[in-house]
C-alpha cells in the first residue's frame, strides 16, 4: 500500500466517517425498488396492506440496516468467512438431502427449532465470497488458464448440482451462472470461455431430454408452444403475456389491472409481479424499473471497479451478477422469453430469503466502497 489507509477519508476508523463514505444515491435506488414492489403489492392485494405490503416493508427495513451494518465491516472480515460460509452452505446442502423439508413435489427446505430456511440462499453468497477468495491468492497467468481452475469448477459444481437434485432448477442455474461469471471476470482465457459455450450448447438436447424430471421438461416445451396447452402448463406465460400487452404505453391504472385484479395472473406479488406493474403502470412503469435495475448494477460495477483489492473486486462483481441474473431471468420468464423457472424479480418481490441474500450481498458491495482503499493480503488462494 503506497499510502496509509488512515490517510485516506474513506478508510478512516471513525464510525461516522465510514457511514458518511456508504453510497447513499446507490441505497436510495434500492428503496425505491422496494417502494415499486410495496405499492404493486398493496393493490393486488385489493388496496390492502395485507397480507403483502406492509410484511415486504418491514423486511426490507431490517434488511437495509443489515446492509449498513455490513457496509461497515473491513474487507478483512469478509475475506476470513468466504470459506467457512462456503463449507457451512455445502453441509447443510447435504443436509437438505438427508433430512430436508418436502413442498411442492421438492426437498428444498431445513428445519432447525423454530427456524425454516432454504441453505440454497446461503450459497449464493457463500459462492462468491469463496471465489474471490480463491481468486486474490491466484496470479493472472494461472486465473487464465492453468490445473488451478479445476479448484473453483469443483467449487461451484458442488453446490449447483446438490440444488439441482433438490430440484430447484432456477436456483442451481443462478448458483452455477454466478460462479461462472466471476472466472470469467478473474481473467479466464477466452479459448476457454469459446469452448464451455459450445459444449454448454451441445450438452443442452441431451440435458433437457435424458437429465431433467419430466415437469422440468414439460416447462421448456411449454415455453416453446405455450398456446399448445393454455389451460395448463402454459397457462403462466399466457396470462403473464396477456398483463403486459394489455397495459399499453401507460398502464391500466394503480388497482384497475384486469389480470392482477381477478387473480388471472399467478404469482402476482412474487415472480410475476413485474408483469402486474406492467399492467397497471404500462410500458413506461415497467421501463422506468428496469432503468433502476440497471442504475443499480451499473453503480454496482463502479464501486467494484474501484477497489484496491482483487477480493473486493472479484466479491462486488460477483453480488453484482447475481442480481443481473436475478432481473435478467425473472424479466424473459415473465415475458415469455425463457422458462418459468421459479426465479423472482429480487427487492420488487414478495420473499424474505431472496430479500436477505440480496441485501446481505449489497453490504458487501457497499463494505468495498466504504474501504476501497484498502488492500487484503494472503497467501496462495487455496482451500486451506
Amino acid at each position: 500500500m503506497t499510502m496509509s489507509a488512515l490517510s485516506r477519508p474513506g478508510e478512516r476508523d471513525r464510525p461516522l466517517i465510514k457511514f458518511l463514505e456508504i453510497d447513499w444515491v446507490f441505497c436510495l435506488l434500492l428503496c425505491l425498488i422496494a417502494g415499486a414492489g410495496a405499492l404493486i403489492m398493496y393493490y393486488v392485494a385489493g388496496s390492502s396492506w395485507t397480507p403483502w405490503a406492509a410484511a415486504h416493508l418491514v423486511r426490507y427495513g431490517i434488511f437495509f440496516v443489515a446492509m449498513i451494518i455490513l457496509a461497515m465491516f473491513p474487507l478483512r472480515v469478509w475475506f476470513e468467512v468466504a470459506y467457512p460460509v462456503y463449507v457451512a452452505g455445502l453441509l447443510l446442502l447435504v443436509g437438505v438431502e438427508l433430512v430436508g423439508d418436502v413442498a411442492k413435489g421438492a426437498q428444498r427446505w431445513l428445519e432447525i427449532g423454530p427456524v425454516r430456511f432454504q441453505p440454497s440462499e446461503i450459497m449464493k453468497v457463500g459462492i462468491v465470497l469463496a471465489l474471490a477468495r480463491f481468486y486474490h491468492g491466484v496470479s493472472a497467468e494461472s486465473a487464465r488458464f492453468s490445473w488451478w481452475l479445476l479448484i473453483p469448477l469443483a467449487m461451484i459444481a458442488a453446490p449447483t448440482l446438490l440444488v439441482a437434485h433438490q430440484p430447484d432448477l432456477g436456483t442451481a442455474i443462478l448458483i452455477g451462472a454466478t460462479g461462472v461469471a466471476i472466472m470469467v471476470l478473474a481473467g479466464l482465457d477466452w479459448k476457454l470461455i469459446a469452448g464451455g459455450v459450445v459444449a454448454t450448447l451441445a450438452a443442452l438436447p441431451p440435458f433437457i431430454f435424458f437429465v431433467l424430471q419430466e415437469y422440468q421438461r414439460k416447462r421448456i416445451l411449454t415455453f416453446l408452444s405455450p398456446e399448445k396447452d393454455p389451460s395448463g402448463d402454459g397457462y403462466h406465460i399466457l396470462q403473464s403475456k396477456i398483463a403486459l400487452g394489455s397495459g399499453g404505453f401507460l398502464g391500466k391504472g394503480l388497482g384497475l389491472g384486469s389480470q392482477s385484479q381477478l387473480d388471472y395472473l399467478p404469482e402476482k406479488h412474487t415472480d410475476f409481479i413485474f408483469a402486474a406493474l406492467s399492467e397497471q403502470l404500462g410500458f413506461l412503469g415497467g421501463a422506468t424499473v428496469l432503468l433502476i435495475y440497471v442504475g443499480v448494477i451499473f453503480m454496482a460495477l463502479r464501486i467494484a471497479s474501484a477497489s484496491h483489492s482483487h477480493f473486493g473486486r472479484l466479491g462486488s462483481a460477483g453480488v453484482t451478477a447475481t442480481f443481473a441474473l436475478y432481473v435478467l431471468i425473472n424479466g424473459a420468464m415473465v415475458m415469455g422469453m425463457a422458462p418459468v423457472v421459479g426465479v423472482p424479480m429480487p427487492l420488487l418481490s414478495y420473499g424474505g430469503t431472496v430479500m436477505m441474500t440480496v441485501m446481505i450481498g449489497f453490504g458487501l458491495v457497499l463494505s468495498t466502497r466504504v474501504h476501497r482503499y484498502s488492500e487484503v493480503t494472503s497467501g496462495r488462494g487455496s482451500l486451506l
